[in-house]
Protein backbone atom coordinates (compact mmCIF):
# COMPACT_ATOMS: atom_id res chain seq x y z
CA UNK A 1 0.00 0.00 0.00
CA UNK A 2 2.90 2.69 0.84
CA UNK A 3 4.67 1.55 -2.05
CA UNK A 4 1.76 1.56 -4.07
CA UNK A 5 0.84 5.38 -2.49
CA UNK A 6 4.76 6.55 -2.95
CA UNK A 7 4.51 5.24 -6.67
CA UNK A 8 1.24 7.25 -7.20
CA UNK A 9 3.02 10.61 -5.85
CA UNK A 10 6.23 10.31 -7.72
CA UNK A 11 4.24 10.07 -10.84
CA UNK A 12 2.06 13.16 -10.43
CA UNK A 13 4.77 14.87 -8.32
CA UNK A 14 4.87 17.51 -10.97
CA UNK A 15 1.19 17.91 -9.97
CA UNK A 16 1.73 18.06 -6.44
CA UNK A 17 4.38 20.43 -6.67
CA UNK A 18 1.98 23.35 -8.61
CA UNK A 19 -0.41 22.65 -5.84
CA UNK A 20 2.02 23.16 -2.82
CA UNK A 21 1.87 26.86 -2.73
CA UNK A 22 -2.04 26.29 -2.14
CA UNK A 23 -1.62 23.49 0.17
CA UNK A 24 1.15 26.36 2.25
CA UNK A 25 -1.21 29.70 1.96
CA UNK A 26 -4.02 27.67 3.50
CA UNK A 27 -1.88 26.05 5.92
CA UNK A 28 0.20 29.40 6.74
CA UNK A 29 -2.87 31.90 7.04
CA UNK A 30 -5.62 29.84 7.50
CA UNK A 31 -4.68 27.17 10.08
CA UNK A 32 -1.65 28.14 12.11
CA UNK A 33 -3.33 31.26 12.85
CA UNK A 34 -6.76 29.74 14.42
CA UNK A 35 -4.88 28.97 17.74
CA UNK A 36 -5.70 33.10 17.95
CA UNK A 37 -9.20 32.03 19.06
CA UNK A 38 -8.52 31.56 22.13
CA UNK A 39 -7.88 35.26 22.62
CA UNK A 40 -12.06 34.81 22.96
CA UNK A 41 -11.61 33.08 25.92
CA UNK A 42 -9.03 35.35 27.45
CA UNK A 43 -7.55 38.93 29.08
CA UNK A 44 -5.17 39.96 26.18
CA UNK A 45 -2.00 41.82 27.70
CA UNK A 46 0.62 42.30 25.29
CA UNK A 47 3.64 42.00 27.26
CA UNK A 48 2.41 38.20 28.43
CA UNK A 49 1.15 37.13 24.34
CA UNK A 50 -1.63 35.28 23.60
CA UNK A 51 -1.13 31.93 25.22
CA UNK A 52 0.50 33.08 28.77
CA UNK A 53 -2.63 36.12 29.20
CA UNK A 54 -5.14 34.95 32.07
CA UNK A 55 -8.79 32.80 31.03
CA UNK A 56 -12.07 34.91 31.60
CA UNK A 57 -14.47 32.74 30.70
CA UNK A 58 -17.32 34.09 28.54
CA UNK A 59 -16.79 37.45 29.80
CA UNK A 60 -16.09 38.65 26.22
CA UNK A 61 -19.02 37.72 25.07
CA UNK A 62 -21.01 39.02 27.90
CA UNK A 63 -19.67 42.49 27.22
CA UNK A 64 -20.54 42.42 23.42
CA UNK A 65 -23.50 41.24 24.05
CA UNK A 66 -24.17 43.94 26.20
CA UNK A 67 -23.61 46.51 23.96
CA UNK A 68 -26.67 48.20 21.82
CA UNK A 69 -23.89 49.16 19.26
CA UNK A 70 -23.39 45.64 18.30
CA UNK A 71 -26.70 44.43 18.16
CA UNK A 72 -27.32 47.87 15.65
CA UNK A 73 -24.84 45.93 13.40
CA UNK A 74 -26.04 42.47 13.68
CA UNK A 75 -29.25 43.76 12.65
CA UNK A 76 -27.49 46.25 9.36
CA UNK A 77 -25.50 43.32 8.51
CA UNK A 78 -28.59 40.82 8.40
CA UNK A 79 -30.64 42.94 6.37
CA UNK A 80 -27.78 43.96 4.21
CA UNK A 81 -26.88 40.32 3.48
CA UNK A 82 -30.96 39.55 2.80
CA UNK A 83 -31.21 42.15 0.69
CA UNK A 84 -27.64 40.97 -1.37
CA UNK A 85 -29.34 37.25 -1.90
CA UNK A 86 -32.34 38.55 -2.85
CA UNK A 87 -31.28 41.32 -5.49
CA UNK A 88 -27.64 40.81 -6.27
CA UNK A 89 -27.77 37.36 -6.29
CA UNK A 90 -30.37 36.94 -9.74
CA UNK A 91 -29.01 39.62 -11.06
CA UNK A 92 -26.03 37.42 -12.09
CA UNK A 93 -28.28 34.96 -13.38
CA UNK A 94 -30.51 37.24 -15.97
CA UNK A 95 -27.22 38.48 -16.82
CA UNK A 96 -25.80 35.39 -17.85
CA UNK A 97 -28.94 33.97 -19.45
CA UNK A 98 -29.41 37.52 -21.41
CA UNK A 99 -25.64 37.07 -22.31
CA UNK A 100 -25.98 33.73 -23.75
CA UNK A 101 -29.20 34.73 -26.33
CA UNK A 102 -27.03 37.25 -28.22
CA UNK A 103 -26.52 36.03 -31.50
CA UNK A 104 -23.26 37.19 -32.49
CA UNK A 105 -20.10 35.61 -30.69
CA UNK A 106 -17.81 39.18 -30.85
CA UNK A 107 -21.02 41.04 -29.52
CA UNK A 108 -21.50 38.26 -26.57
CA UNK A 109 -18.00 38.87 -26.03
CA UNK A 110 -18.19 42.71 -26.07
CA UNK A 111 -20.97 42.79 -23.56
CA UNK A 112 -19.06 40.29 -21.19
CA UNK A 113 -16.03 42.21 -21.04
CA UNK A 114 -18.15 46.00 -20.66
CA UNK A 115 -19.76 43.87 -17.36
CA UNK A 116 -16.44 42.58 -16.10
CA UNK A 117 -14.46 45.10 -15.72
CA UNK A 118 -15.68 46.84 -13.18
CA UNK A 119 -15.07 43.69 -11.29
CA UNK A 120 -11.32 45.17 -11.25
CA UNK A 121 -11.60 48.66 -10.00
CA UNK A 122 -10.91 48.91 -6.20
CA UNK A 123 -13.69 49.95 -3.97
CA UNK A 124 -10.99 52.60 -2.93
CA UNK A 125 -11.97 54.33 -6.45
CA UNK A 126 -15.47 53.51 -6.83
CA UNK A 127 -16.33 55.32 -3.44
CA UNK A 128 -14.46 58.13 -5.28
CA UNK A 129 -16.46 58.14 -8.34
CA UNK A 130 -19.53 57.97 -5.99
CA UNK A 131 -18.46 60.83 -4.23
CA UNK A 132 -17.73 63.43 -6.66
CA UNK A 133 -20.80 62.28 -8.38
CA UNK A 134 -23.18 62.42 -5.05
CA UNK A 135 -21.77 64.82 -2.76
CA UNK A 136 -23.03 67.67 -1.93
CA UNK A 137 -21.21 69.53 -4.55
CA UNK A 138 -21.50 66.39 -6.68
CA UNK A 139 -22.80 66.24 -10.27
CA UNK A 140 -26.06 64.84 -9.61
CA UNK A 141 -26.95 67.51 -6.81
CA UNK A 142 -25.13 70.47 -9.40
CA UNK A 143 -27.60 69.19 -11.60
CA UNK A 144 -30.32 69.25 -9.33
CA UNK A 145 -29.69 73.07 -8.50
CA UNK A 146 -29.13 73.87 -11.76
CA UNK A 147 -33.03 72.51 -12.51
CA UNK A 148 -34.11 74.76 -9.32
CA UNK A 149 -34.58 71.98 -6.82
CA UNK A 150 -32.94 71.73 -3.59
CA UNK A 151 -30.00 69.44 -3.04
CA UNK A 152 -30.33 66.44 -1.16
CA UNK A 153 -27.57 64.84 0.88
CA UNK A 154 -27.31 61.48 -0.98
CA UNK A 155 -24.23 59.86 0.90
CA UNK A 156 -25.45 61.10 4.13
CA UNK A 157 -29.54 59.77 4.04
CA UNK A 158 -29.49 56.76 6.14
CA UNK A 159 -32.32 55.77 3.87
CA UNK A 160 -30.53 55.79 0.58
CA UNK A 161 -27.16 53.92 1.80
CA UNK A 162 -28.60 50.22 1.65
CA UNK A 163 -29.83 50.80 -1.59
CA UNK A 164 -26.52 52.54 -2.73
CA UNK A 165 -24.58 49.43 -1.48
CA UNK A 166 -26.90 47.71 -3.43
CA UNK A 167 -26.79 48.97 -6.97
CA UNK A 168 -23.14 49.91 -6.74
CA UNK A 169 -22.20 46.55 -5.77
CA UNK A 170 -24.68 44.96 -8.84
CA UNK A 171 -22.53 47.11 -11.31
CA UNK A 172 -19.22 46.38 -9.66
CA UNK A 173 -19.94 42.15 -9.45
CA UNK A 174 -22.67 41.22 -12.03
CA UNK A 175 -20.40 40.72 -14.52
CA UNK A 176 -18.04 39.04 -12.66
CA UNK A 177 -20.53 36.43 -10.89
CA UNK A 178 -22.28 35.67 -14.51
CA UNK A 179 -19.13 34.26 -15.35
CA UNK A 180 -19.41 30.99 -13.96
CA UNK A 181 -23.29 30.87 -15.44
CA UNK A 182 -21.90 31.98 -18.63
CA UNK A 183 -19.38 28.82 -18.36
CA UNK A 184 -22.31 26.30 -16.91
CA UNK A 185 -24.30 27.42 -20.13
CA UNK A 186 -21.16 26.65 -22.67
CA UNK A 187 -21.63 23.23 -20.93
CA UNK A 188 -24.72 22.54 -22.30
CA UNK A 189 -25.11 20.25 -25.49
CA UNK A 190 -26.15 22.10 -28.36
CA UNK A 191 -27.92 19.10 -30.07
CA UNK A 192 -30.69 19.99 -27.16
CA UNK A 193 -31.13 23.41 -28.33
CA UNK A 194 -31.10 21.96 -32.05
CA UNK A 195 -33.84 19.24 -30.99
CA UNK A 196 -36.51 21.55 -28.93
CA UNK A 197 -35.96 24.35 -32.19
CA UNK A 198 -37.25 21.22 -34.88
CA UNK A 199 -40.09 21.01 -31.92
CA UNK A 200 -41.15 24.34 -32.50
CA UNK A 201 -39.67 25.66 -28.82
CA UNK A 202 -39.01 29.48 -28.77
CA UNK A 203 -35.88 31.14 -27.35
CA UNK A 204 -38.26 31.32 -24.18
CA UNK A 205 -39.10 27.92 -23.92
CA UNK A 206 -35.56 26.22 -24.92
CA UNK A 207 -34.41 29.03 -21.78
CA UNK A 208 -36.74 26.94 -19.53
CA UNK A 209 -36.83 23.42 -20.38
CA UNK A 210 -33.06 23.63 -21.10
CA UNK A 211 -30.99 26.24 -19.96
CA UNK A 212 -32.48 26.78 -16.84
CA UNK A 213 -32.09 23.30 -15.27
CA UNK A 214 -28.68 22.53 -16.61
CA UNK A 215 -27.16 25.87 -14.20
CA UNK A 216 -29.52 25.11 -11.46
CA UNK A 217 -27.73 22.84 -10.05
CA UNK A 218 -24.87 25.63 -10.23
CA UNK A 219 -26.96 28.23 -8.86
CA UNK A 220 -27.67 26.06 -6.50
CA UNK A 221 -24.40 25.65 -4.86
CA UNK A 222 -23.78 29.53 -5.32
CA UNK A 223 -26.54 30.45 -3.41
CA UNK A 224 -25.29 28.17 -0.32
CA UNK A 225 -22.29 29.76 -0.56
CA UNK A 226 -23.75 33.40 -0.50
CA UNK A 227 -26.29 32.18 2.45
CA UNK A 228 -22.84 31.21 4.35
CA UNK A 229 -21.58 34.32 3.88
CA UNK A 230 -24.58 36.22 5.71
CA UNK A 231 -22.65 37.31 8.46
CA UNK A 232 -19.63 39.48 6.10
CA UNK A 233 -21.89 41.61 4.80
CA UNK A 234 -19.36 43.37 2.57
CA UNK A 235 -16.23 45.05 4.18
CA UNK A 236 -14.59 46.87 1.62
CA UNK A 237 -17.24 48.06 -0.05
CA UNK A 238 -19.57 49.35 3.38
CA UNK A 239 -15.99 50.72 4.72
CA UNK A 240 -15.13 52.76 1.94
CA UNK A 241 -18.72 54.39 1.76
CA UNK A 242 -20.45 54.39 4.85
CA UNK A 243 -20.05 57.64 7.64
CA UNK A 244 -21.10 58.09 10.97
CA UNK A 245 -24.63 59.67 9.54
CA UNK A 246 -25.56 56.69 8.00
CA UNK A 247 -24.29 54.31 11.35
CA UNK A 248 -28.03 53.34 11.66
CA UNK A 249 -28.29 51.36 8.57
CA UNK A 250 -25.10 50.70 7.35
CA UNK A 251 -22.65 50.02 10.31
CA UNK A 252 -22.45 46.10 10.05
CA UNK A 253 -20.28 43.42 12.53
CA UNK A 254 -16.90 43.80 10.42
CA UNK A 255 -17.22 47.41 10.26
CA UNK A 256 -18.36 47.68 14.20
CA UNK A 257 -15.34 45.57 14.82
CA UNK A 258 -12.58 47.30 12.74
CA UNK A 259 -14.08 50.85 14.50
CA UNK A 260 -13.97 49.75 18.13
CA UNK A 261 -10.79 47.63 18.04
CA UNK A 262 -8.81 50.25 16.14
CA UNK A 263 -10.74 53.45 16.68
CA UNK A 264 -12.25 53.08 20.35
CA UNK A 265 -9.12 51.10 22.07
CA UNK A 266 -11.39 48.00 22.68
CA UNK A 267 -9.85 45.02 23.38
CA UNK A 268 -8.89 42.09 20.62
CA UNK A 269 -10.45 39.48 23.46
CA UNK A 270 -13.47 41.21 22.62
CA UNK A 271 -13.26 41.60 18.68
CA UNK A 272 -11.74 37.99 18.31
CA UNK A 273 -15.40 37.06 20.41
CA UNK A 274 -17.58 38.82 17.91
CA UNK A 275 -15.19 37.22 14.80
CA UNK A 276 -15.93 33.68 16.58
CA UNK A 277 -19.71 34.48 17.02
CA UNK A 278 -19.68 35.87 13.66
CA UNK A 279 -18.25 32.64 12.35
CA UNK A 280 -19.83 30.10 13.86
CA UNK A 281 -23.40 31.52 12.45
CA UNK A 282 -21.64 31.61 9.36
CA UNK A 283 -21.23 27.76 9.53
CA UNK A 284 -24.95 26.76 10.84
CA UNK A 285 -25.94 29.02 7.61
CA UNK A 286 -24.37 27.22 5.46
CA UNK A 287 -25.05 23.54 7.12
CA UNK A 288 -28.67 24.43 7.15
CA UNK A 289 -28.85 26.56 3.67
CA UNK A 290 -26.79 22.55 2.74
CA UNK A 291 -29.53 20.49 4.03
CA UNK A 292 -32.56 22.68 2.75
CA UNK A 293 -31.37 22.81 -1.11
CA UNK A 294 -30.45 18.84 -0.70
CA UNK A 295 -34.20 18.29 0.70
CA UNK A 296 -35.20 20.31 -2.70
CA UNK A 297 -33.44 17.88 -4.63
CA UNK A 298 -30.22 19.22 -5.52
CA UNK A 299 -26.64 17.87 -5.14
CA UNK A 300 -25.42 20.70 -2.28
CA UNK A 301 -21.89 20.79 -1.40
CA UNK A 302 -21.68 17.24 0.00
Amino acid sequence: MKLRLGKELYKNRYLYLLLLPTVLYFIIFQYVPMYGVVLAFKEYHIREGILNSPWIGLDNFREVIGQSDFWRAFRNTIIISIGRIALEFPAAIVLALLINEVAGRRLKRVYQTVYTFPHFISWVIVSGIMFNFLSAEGVLNQLIAFLGYEKHPFLTDPDLFRPLIFLSNIWKEVGWSAIIYLAAIAGINPELYEAARVDGANRFQQLRAITWPSIRGTAAILLILAVGSTMNGGFEQVFNLYNAAVYSTGDIIDTYVYRSTFAEGASFGVSTAVGLFKAILNFALLYTANFVVKKLGEEGLV
